[in-house]
């Protein structure tokens, strides 16, 4: 009596018409064995069976092995597993292993499952079908747990069933190879926004009466981080410092730049530098990490009095803060001496620039994803003048803080249409006696 394939596992209701309890051995499986809906291999091309046997002509099966298309599937025999090795192709989808093989060495003799193990191995992408004695089923049943995709008595092949065996088994390993890729996968994506989220910036504002917000959206696709970063600390004199900055593109590459800036930023403000002598050092930095000569960094930093009525701000590229205060309509900070983006002029200087913030403001630092962004139909950008015209609008509907940097995020991607391409950073800083 044949024994049904898979063996261990019932055929599910779905493929076979009839439910059978796993294990179960008897006719009405073996008649399922020879329905003519079966499994292929997936890839069109004609199966290859590996056959470990120490005397592989004693298998009268071997010249019926048909796959689904009714083509003879080749067969290889090796009668040891140092024959096996050679033999052991990228064309071979399907090991057919007999059991009772002695492991190389004479390893593992307490283990009787040891050649199975070292075959595993060997061929850890191909699929294994396990060849036992029929009155050794628990020793087969082992063997699927270790790792084969099913098993066969020895003393009851037939040509038929292993063909069908073989194709189910190369689709079982197909399957569990595509399921191991995929949780792979999930877990390097899991792993990697960990790490992103790590990598945001937590600011260092104890002590300050100031209110800080930020809004944060990469432009790559499924990323938590992009080229874009900001920061904010304050030093032990009171003062508060913060910066947004860019580095050009929007890839891995540039975000892991982007990173190494704002973390040199905070050391080197930590320890006491400010405006131009600050710059020019992370642009030092800038041009030691970056991996080509043409990549740079725009960036904005301003440092607020421990008062909180006055900053000093300077500009690398970037475009200008916008201030909101009570009684006034929000506008830019001046701009004039705004000097080049890090990384493009050896020598460079970057002007800082005095400017009075007054008792009660907003001070909004953004990135230029924020303006770049298209509005109607003929693609013109919002540019500078129409966010601040959509900031002095959500201003007098009463939005604030937080609320306020998701409004403006949402509706610069809705008048673009969908979601915008750069990566958006903004920081919101806000004093209210």
């Amino acid at each position: 009596m044949p024994v049904p394939v898979p063996r261990q596992r019932a055929i599910p209701a779905v493929e076979s018409g009839q439910a059978q309890a796993a294990g179960a051995v008897g006719g009405p499986l073996k008649e399922e064995a020879h329905r003519d809906a079966t499994p292929t291999s997936g890839t069109g091309a004609t199966l290859t069976l590996l056959l470990i046997e120490d005397d592989p002509a004693a298998s009268p099966i071997v010249p019926d092995l048909l796959d689904a298309s009714g083509k003879p599937i080749r067969v290889r025999t090796a009668r040891n597993l140092t024959e096996a090795e050679r033999l052991l192709t990228d064309d071979v989808h399907c090991i057919l292993l007999d059991l009772a093989l002695q492991a190389p060495g004479g390893a593992g003799a307490d283990d009787e499952l040891a050649v199975l193990r070292h075959v595993l191995r060997l061929a850890p992408r191909h699929a294994v079908l396990a060849l036992t004695a029929s009155a050794d089923a628990e020793r087969g049943a082992e063997a699927v747990r270790v790792g084969a995709q099913d098993y066969l008595f020895r003393d009851e092949l037939d040509g038929r069933l292993l063909s069908r065996a073989i194709r189910y088994a190369v689709e079982r390993k197909r399957s569990d190879t595509a399921e191991r890729r995929l949780a792979e996968g999930r877990l390097r994506a899991q792993e990697n926004r960990r790490l992103e989220r790590g990598l945001l910036p937590t600011p260092l504002l104890e002590g300050s009466s100031l209110r800080f917000a930020a809004r944060y959206r990469p432009g790559r696709s499924r990323a938590l981080l992009g080229g874009d970063f900001y920061d904010a600390v304050r030093t032990p004199d009171g003062t508060v410092h913060a910066m947004i900055g860019d580095v050009c593109g929007h890839g891995p590459d540039e975000a892991a730049l982007g990173v190494e800036l704002r973390i040199a930023w905070r050391a080197l403000t930590l320890a006491g530098l400010c405006g131009d002598e600050l710059l020019g050092t992370l642009q030092q930095v800038l041009e030691h990490e970056r991996a080509d000569e043409e990549i740079f960094a725009t960036l904005c930093t301003v440092d607020i009095a421990p008062d909180g009525r006055r900053a000093g701000l300077c500009l690398a590229g970037h475009p200008a803060p916008l201030i909101a205060r009570p009684g006034r309509s929000a506008s830019l900070l001046p701009y004039d001496n705004n000097g080049p983006a890090l990384g493009l002029l050896p020598g460079a200087r970057w002007p800082r620039m005095q400017v009075e913030l007054g008792r009660e403001w907003s001070l909004m630092l953004y990135t230029d994803g924020l303006i770049e962004g298209r509005v109607g139909a003929d693609g013109e950008r919002l540019g500078q003048d129409g966010m601040v015209e959509m900031i002095r609008r959500q201003l007098s509907e009463g939005l604030r803080g937080e609320e306020l940097l998701r409004a403006a995020v949402h509706e610069v991607r809705d008048l673009n249409g969908g979601e915008l391409t750069d990566d958006v950073a903004v920081v919101l800083l806000d004093r209210t006696p």
